[in-house]
């Protein structure tokens, strides 16, 4: 080919490609698309992910084949995420644990969360909750504060696992003492709720949807809430700040990635679907019974609050000298 017809082959050829690629995405989706969950099945993430499959199925008229790829702290869902095409056809269930709090835990991960992924939506938020178990006698989070001060080392907190949303907040009132409470880390929150419920240990900040029912049941004695705001299901637990204790606004949310990349069509595209989807009546009913709110929101919206989240996760994990094991 003679040079000088080289700049206007380029030419046509990227035209030739826009055009195949609009086409691509005027089509979406016209194939089954995976769904990424970086936690076994039956964990609350894949809960909402088949929840929420069930919605986007609807509205997208494709499958949505969920892929649960549990381990490593959520690393080999996400890895995976990162490595696949940025073609809308892997998206991944995120959880706060995955975007916020992982990247301060390892010394080194295969992406970097930033660069590597591209957030699509916000899909639920909700609150932890302050419970304690009956023998130890307080009523209050300020009452906690005031029996650890005058206990020392007499009062243990419990963990689902190290770097846990459960954990963090855990931390947060550790500091509050002076460090005068000792954090009992478990390898899954059905164990550590078994103890507090035994009373081997004193407290926990776990979802509403683990020690709500025992709550309820008067096997555990709510203390507060972490929302700005007093739960529905709980209009007469107060939050941690009408409890005495402020700086304890802690949401635990779950969003949506996909790969980096992904083009900014696809993206408007499968986020509108996301919306229709979380907005629902049949996924807004399913969250409130796990204790959450559905969401939604702008891929935007959804950065900032990573970014957020990250930034004071990563200075309590700093502060704490907290490690993955």
């Amino acid at each position: 080919m003679d040079r000088p017809l080289l700049p206007v082959f380029r030419l046509l050829l990227l035209a030739a490609l826009g055009v195949f690629t609009s086409a691509a995405n005027a089509r979406y989706p016209d194939k089954p698309i995976r769904l990424v969950v970086p936690q076994a099945a039956g964990s609350n993430t894949d809960i909402v992910a088949r929840a929420l499959a069930v919605e986007l199925t609807s509205v997208l008229g494709q499958p949505m084949v969920i892929d649960n790829r549990p381990g490593a702290g959520l690393i080999i869902g996400l890895e995976l995420t990162a490595r696949s095409a940025p073609d809308g056809y892997t998206l991944c269930m995120s959880p706060i644990g995955a975007l916020a709090i992982s990247p301060h835990m390892f010394d080194k991960l295969p992406y970097v969360i930033e660069r590597d992924f591209q957030p699509i939506a916000l899909l639920t938020n909700g609150p932890l909750m302050l419970v304690a178990s009956t023998s130890l006698p307080v009523n209050s989070a300020r009452e906690i504060v005031e029996y650890a001060k005058k206990n020392p080392g007499k009062l243990s907190f419990a963990s689902s696992t190290v770097g846990s949303p459960g954990h963090l907040a855990g931390e947060l009132l550790r500091m509050v003492t002076g460090g005068l409470i000792e954090h009992i880390p478990y390898k899954g929150g059905a164990t550590a709720i078994a103890d507090l419920l035994a009373g081997r240990v004193q407290i926990m900040f776990e979802g509403t949807s683990s020690v709500g029912p025992h709550v309820k049941g008067g096997k555990l004695r709510g203390i507060a809430v972490t929302s700005e705001k007093r739960v529905g299901a709980f209009p007469d637990m107060p939050t941690m700040a009408e409890s005495g204790l402020q700086g304890f606004d802690i949401s635990v949310w779950q969003g949506m990635v996909a790969p980096a990349g992904l083009p900014r069509p696809l993206l408007d595209r499968i986020n509108a679907a996301v919306n229709r989807a979380v907005s629902a009546p049949n996924f807004k009913a399913r969250m409130a019974e796990l204790g959450s709110e559905a969401a939604g929101g702008t891929p935007e919206e959804f950065a900032a609050l990573i970014k957020r989240d990250s930034t004071r996760w990563g200075e309590v994990i700093r502060k704490a000298g907290i490690k993955a094991n």
